[in-house]
């Protein structure tokens, strides 16, 4: 294994990506959560930017504080209106595995984007372990 891996070997592309755009409301957002069962997602904008990270968090305790009760109320309220807890720092599409290591302690993935900051896609947190695990089990 090459001891200075580009992220690129480990990246999930963004059309394999779950993300919502910086336009979405609470129920869109809802839904994608519930379906695929994630707990954080990436924001994009419209023409490709990574804008950041939505958790279930931010989106309860938007609803708490708005008394969001039905779906349509949920509509009512873009993600944009959101203060977001967290924010998942993006790595360049350039940068090396062993730079990831320091966020995924944090991040459960790590978004990658190209030089003018459009998403291009992710590195999950159980890449990241996977990559170390080998590389471990490879110098034993």
């Amino acid at each position: 294994m090459n001891d200075m891996q580009n992220v690129l070997f480990f990246l999930t592309p963004k059309c394999d990506v779950v993300y919502v755009y910086e336009d979405s409301n609470i129920r869109q957002v809802l839904e994608k959560i519930r379906f695929h069962k994630y707990t954080a997602m990436p924001i994009i904008s419209r023409d490709g930017k990574y804008v950041g990270t939505i958790t279930e968090g931010d989106l309860l305790w938007k609803m708490a504080d708005e008394n969001v009760v039905t779906f349509e109320q949920a509509e009512e309220i873009p993600i944009s209106d959101i203060k977001r807890r967290v924010n998942n720092q993006p790595v360049n599409a350039e940068a090396r595995m062993e730079s990831l290591i320091d966020l995924a302690i944090r991040q459960n993935f790590v978004p990658v984007v190209d030089d003018d900051n459009v998403f291009i896609g992710i590195v999950t947190r159980k890449d990241i372990i996977q990559y170390l695990y080998k590389k471990c089990a490879k110098q034993n």
